[in-house]
């Protein structure tokens, strides 16, 4: 079943390169709510300090004013992402008056929708429209589900490595429409195999009991506060989370047999009309309250676990990005955020997560039929809520297979990727690495889930509680970090240089919105 993928490690050790992958380029986001002292979401707006929302790259927002959105720029070495993330959150501290950075993905005390401010992005209409498109999200699925936390992955491979990797594959077709067609054969085996991040990484087994407020749940209560699966690993990846489920109910997905295919699902589901959201409408009053009434708004909207992606140019619709330009790189998104380091990732993480891709890209990657979609939905669930149950059966090829024995096969085949990027690198860090995940698989009480509600267990306390003292620790620590000079010097300059760029966008308008959102949407 693996024999391609030994075969292409050989080739690519034959090539005698060590170096081809050394132009590979990793980047992080990182999500994190600001809290006020009382533990709510905090009601400040987000601070001038850290610039522009809409035009710094490196400090911004989600969904929220007060969801905090780190992005590193891409760079070649774990060592760089980890240092940059430390660093713009040792800034933010500096500059955050009597608030603390909460260290879950699950939010803190939630005190229903009114409670969570929409983000704002000036009144430039790129500005507007993003912030439009949040004020829909909250309308269609409620804005509590928006203000969940992750971690996501972007990695891309270098070009020198797929010039030599189209040469061992003999392909002759041009160098972007052959790099697109691999890089969603990895996405094809990404969620496939999907279902092991959560059950390595998942950190969100609880949930604040105000996070679903009246709703009915088949959550099992942990105490008075709070709700739990005794086996799951990352609720925020499922059903309690942010999903598109009425792409479910009308069959809408995304198709990722290829480019083309891809794109083309999500064009015909931002030019669809649906009826349960037109009943919101979506200019009342004279104010928007969703960009359109169809299906998706935009491409954004559609949760998935991994993207395409390609850098935009301008006001660029992202599908429009990926057909004249191909893929760039690739989103992994279904990270949760690990309340156990300050940072809310790890190196030990990145190394596994870059040995899985290339393990992802090297594996042979059929065309996903209905029968697996269903089969890697429900695997995705299953692992999200009850993924350390010895019990557990996943779905594999119609028939039923152990997790653990699953998750021991994967991790045996990706020793060989491990050695291949230790050769390359003069080190055992990626099989130190998947060590460390293959204890985790053997004892499931070494995942960070299970970690989280024995540590509440152990300390008596809620989610809640936990996750405040671990958001205290992590206060602790970004505190005593001296940033240097130049590094403090380096996130006001591009706050003020952010500031300066909204404004200049904000001048330049010369298109009332509802001719801008027509424009945007005929690309």
């Amino acid at each position: 079943m693996y024999k391609l993928v030994e075969r292409r490690l050989k080739r690519l050790l034959d090539s005698g390169d060590r170096h081809i992958l050394d132009g590979r380029l990793i980047g992080v986001e990182k999500e994190c709510l600001r809290v006020s002292p009382e533990g709510s979401i905090s009601q400040q707006p987000h601070p001038l300090a850290f610039g522009s929302a809409l035009t710094n790259p490196y400090i911004t927002t989600d969904y929220s004013e007060a969801l905090l959105e780190f992005i590193t720029p891409p760079v070649n070495h774990t060592a760089e992402v980890l240092g940059f993330l430390r660093d713009a959150q040792a800034y933010v501290y500096s500059q955050l008056d009597n608030e603390i950075l909460w260290a879950t993905s699950m939010p803190c005390v939630v005190a229903g929708d009114d409670s969570i401010p929409i983000a704002q992005y000036g009144s430039s209409n790129q500005g507007l429209m993003k912030t439009v498109y949040r004020r829909g999200l909250g309308y269609r699925y409620g804005r509590v589900m928006q203000v969940i936390a992750g971690v996501h992955f972007n990695y891309s491979f270098p070009d020198d490595f797929w010039l030599a990797y189209q040469q061992m594959e003999e392909n002759t077709d041009s160098l972007q429409d052959f790099i697109s067609e691999q890089y969603f054969s990895l996405i094809r085996n990404l969620q496939r195999f999907g279902w092991l991040i959560p059950y390595l990484f998942g950190a969100s087994p609880a949930v604040c009991k105000s996070f679903l407020g009246d709703k009915p749940t088949t959550l099992e209560e942990f105490d008075v506060n709070t709700y739990y699966e005794p086996y799951a690993t990352s609720l925020r990846m499922g059903d309690i989370g942010y999903q598109n489920n009425k792409e479910n109910e009308i069959g809408i997905k995304a198709c990722y047999r290829n480019l083309d295919a891809y794109v083309n699902s999500l064009q015909f589901a931002i030019t669809t009309p649906y009826k349960d959201y037109e009943h919101y409408g979506v200019k009342v009053d004279n104010e928007y309250r969703q960009l359109n009434a169809n299906i998706l708004q935009i491409e954004n909207e559609y949760y998935s676990t991994v993207r395409p992606k390609q850098i935009l140019q301008g006001n660029e619709k992202p599908s429009v990005a990926l057909k004249k330009r191909g893929v760039r790189y690739v989103e992994l998104r279904s990270l949760d955020v690990n309340a156990f380091e300050p940072l809310g990732i790890d190196e030990t993480q990145l190394r596994f997560l870059e040995a899985f891709m290339l393990f992802c890209l090297l594996h042979e990657s059929e065309q996903i039929c209905f029968s697996e979609r269903e089969e890697i939905d429900q695997n995705e669930l299953d692992v999200a809520h009850k993924g350390r149950d010895p019990e557990l059966k996943l779905q594999r090829d119609a028939s039923e297979c152990s997790l653990k024995d699953w998750a021991l096969e994967l991790c045996d085949v990706m020793q060989g990727v491990c050695d291949y990027l230790d050769v390359t690198h003069d080190s055992d860090v990626y099989s130190r690495a998947l060590r460390e995940q293959i204890e985790k698989v053997k004892d499931p009480d070494l995942t960070p889930s299970a970690r989280m509600l024995n540590a509440m267990r152990e300390n008596k306390e809620g989610f809640y509680y936990f996750a405040k003292r671990m958001s205290q620790s992590h206060y602790e620590y970004f505190k005593g970090i001296n940033l240097s000079e130049d590094k403090k010097r380096f996130f006001s300059e591009a706050a003020e240089i952010s500031l300066k760029k909204q404004k200049q966008i904000e001048v330049e308008d010369n298109l009332s919105f509802d001719d801008y959102l027509k424009a945007y949407f005929s690309q």
